[in-house]
């Protein structure tokens, strides 16, 4: 299906980064396939801010189910063809206690919705991609996926899987036209980041890091970290020795978990 402009992909494009990054390309002359379980605000949304609605396709999914995000990508693939890019920006920071039973559930959930639903996201279009050679892969990591931070067990290990499951995907499509582009954010003002109890240096808004991440994208990156003080950060805090690392981060407040007021 040709097409006069460009088309993405946008997954968890209700609120944060998700939407940031669907205005940045609308802005750039995109078409947009927006996804989201509350598709109700992202229609109130494109309303509001005067899109088409025959630039803007609307699909509701959830991103931890395989059949629901693949559905939507098809339904994508049937009303606007194949995307230019593609952004599984959807997930979920939630803390944990692994010695609490329930915690453990919601270790499943943050790896399903984080890396099950990331690849669930990518797999209807690969093949597409493929054929014409050209496309963006886009997974949004994080740098708490460099290290493992107390009370962060389930997002750091989901983030950390997402960065490594890109790399071995563009080593998968190497040569075939189609780029994985692997974003590490830090610290983005997002509802998913206001309830954080700790301090957060660099902090950002989702809007500048929209625009940063498209001319990352757009430039044909493999990896960045957004800022790029973050990246400085995180690969300092690789570098430190285990005993050093765990002193430095001993008392720190942990991230809300889902049975804690407000969590």
């Amino acid at each position: 299906m040709s097409r006069p402009r460009p088309l993405a992909f946008i997954t968890g494009a209700s609120s944060g980064i998700g939407q940031a990054l669907a205005w940045r390309y609308h802005q750039a002359g995109f078409d947009l396939a927006l996804v989201a379980r509350r598709t109700s605000e992202v229609q109130a949304w494109a309303s509001q801010c005067r899109i088409p609605p025959e630039r803007c396709g609307v699909y509701s999914a959830d991103v931890s189910a395989i059949d629901s995000i693949v559905a939507a990508g098809r339904a994508c693939l049937a009303a606007q063809g194949v995307p230019d890019v593609v952004v599984a920006n959807a997930g979920i920071s939630i803390g944990m206690d692994t010695s609490a039973l329930a915690d453990l559930e919601v270790m499943a959930r943050t790896l399903a919705t984080n890396n099950v639903g990331m690849a669930a996201t990518f797999h209807p279009f690969i093949a597409g991609m493929t054929a014409r050679g050209s496309g963006a892969l886009v997974g949004i990591g994080s740098v708490a996926g460099v290290r493992g931070l107390p009370g962060h067990g389930a997002y750091c290990a989901s983030k950390a899987a997402a960065i490594t499951y890109c790399e071995s995907l563009r080593g998968e499509l190497r040569g075939s036209g189609v780029r994985v582009v692997t974003l590490c954010p830090g610290y983005i003002d997002t509802p998913l980041t206001r309830q954080n109890r700790y301090r957060m240096p660099f902090l950002m808004s989702a809007e500048a890091f929209a625009d940063r991440a498209f001319a990352a994208i757009s430039a044909g990156v493999s990896y960045r970290v957004i800022p790029w003080q973050m990246g400085v950060v995180a690969k300092l805090l690789r570098l430190l020795p285990n005993a050093l690392f765990d002193r430095l981060l001993e008392g720190r407040p942990r991230k809300h978990r889902q049975t804690d007021r407000g969590g």
